[in-house]
């Protein structure tokens, strides 16, 4: 299996970050300046409609494009626990860490809602907030599982609709190669298609940010952007646990020192940090597992795997998103809502990697907002922000790469040794 086939056919989009932060903070200070001017309803009029069609456009390519990247992630997942021993227990780790990712997210950002309350801000016209979706265990185990699935997407139904393709993913690695091969490439395609939508759409994200961030301004003044910078502060937050956590799963279970793994590691989270890729850190992350004497058979082998499918802190940040954009919206989260966030989260991680952060942010956190059914518009906003958060993604993820690679490398070690006696 090529662990990187269709990451590397997916069309390349190119995303204008720093267009669309300059947009949103134009938009904010001018809602700020106008204040409450003659200037401003008129403004207010066409930005409100343009700030609404920017979302449905943004909105509509959500449910596709994780339907493509989910059913493909689930496939090269599954042919990757093929490749060996060492696959399998790299895809061990793998889960483990993700699964942990996804319910400390869904834990902690309550909690430090709770101790650090985000501003107030008043929502913009016509995003009132819908009523709990979920709110007990019995309408939470009925929402699993779609009638129709066709009836369910059509609903915006996310959580059925994403366990539908897991289980339909997963029924596909049995079929024999020549027709899963036709179904992975139907819904490569799929993805792919959907990608380029998306890039068109986010094209234009300076402009529709813009609008939504001068409504945002008209309607919560100042409040808006410590609202923006408290969302940053407490969001990095969540990846920063999982940059620590990883160097006590170095130093236990791949057995490495704390100074010998800290001093390996730097230069890696130096490129993470310029570059916001893991996939740019590769060559950085290789030369810090020679640093920690990591056999180079394992290292050339789980880095790439770990690259392709692998980001650690994606599962806590994006439920944390989700949670604090039903704050913005004065959506009342039952902890029920909380764990179909959970478990979404940690389903599409699998089909979210190998893409530009802004495309991933919203592949990843439209599912969970929309399963927990938490309106979207705050994502739009959030969006614009997501290059400062990432820098944290980035470097928490290359970090636990090369843990996990340490890790592996000591229990093949461990077995080889072991296979002699």
């Amino acid at each position: 299996m090529n662990q990187t086939s269709s990451a590397g056919r997916m069309p390349e989009i190119r995303v204008p970050g720093m267009l669309t932060l300059g947009g949103l903070i134009a938009g904010l200070i001018l809602g700020l300046a106008l204040g409450d001017t003659a200037v401003l309803p008129p403004l207010l009029a066409i930005a409100e409609p343009l700030g609404a069609f920017w979302l449905k456009a943004l909105k509509m390519t959500i449910l596709p494009l994780v339907i493509g990247l989910l059913f493909t992630g689930i496939i090269e997942t599954a042919a990757a626990a093929h490749a060996g021993a060492m696959a399998r227990r790299t895809l061990g780790l793998i889960v483990g860490v993700l699964a942990a990712s996804a319910v400390v997210g869904g834990l902690l950002m309550p909690v430090l809602l709770a101790l650090f309350p985000a501003p107030e801000i008043a929502m913009p016209q016509g995003t009132a907030a819908p009523g709990s979706a979920l709110p007990g265990l019995g309408d939470f185990l009925g929402s699993l599982l779609p009638t129709n699935v066709f009836t369910a997407a059509a609903d915006d139904a996310m959580l059925p609709v994403i366990v539908f393709v897991a289980l339909f993913a997963t029924a596909a690695t049995r079929l024999a190669e020549e027709p899963r091969r036709q179904l992975s490439l139907l819904f490569e395609g799929l993805a792919g298609a959907m990608i380029v939508v998306i890039g068109w759409v986010l094209a234009v994200a300076p402009l529709g940010v813009f609008a939504l961030g001068l409504t945002l301004a008209a309607s919560s003044g100042a409040a808006a952007i410590g609202a923006l910078a408290h969302y940053i502060v407490l969001v990095a937050s969540l990846g920063a646990l999982f940059l620590l956590g990883a160097y006590p799963l170095a130093m236990t279970v791949g057995r490495k020192g704390l100074g010998a793994f800290a001093r390996a590691i730097l230069p890696a989270q130096v490129v993470a940090i310029s570059t916001q890729s893991s996939l740019a850190s590769l060559p950085a992350m290789l030369a810090s597992c020679r640093k920690l004497d990591v056999e180079t058979t394992t290292s050339e082998f789980v880095l790439p795997l770990a690259v392709t499918l692998f980001r650690a802190t994606g599962p806590a940040m994006n439920v944390g998103v989700a949670i604090y954009a039903a704050q913005l919206a004065g959506h009342e989260l039952t902890p029920m809502a909380i764990a179909a966030g959970v478990l979404v989260a940690f389903v599409t991680t699998f089909g979210t990697v190998s893409l530009p952060g802004t495309v991933s942010f919203i592949a990843s956190t439209g599912p969970i907002a929309a399963a927990m059914g938490v309106p979207l518009w705050p994502l739009g906003i959030l969006v614009a922000v997501e290059m400062l958060p990432d820098i944290m993604r980035t470097v928490g993820n290359v970090t636990m790469d090369v843990a996990v690679t340490s890790a592996v490398d000591t229990g093949a070690q461990e077995t080889s040794t072991e296979t002699l006696h």
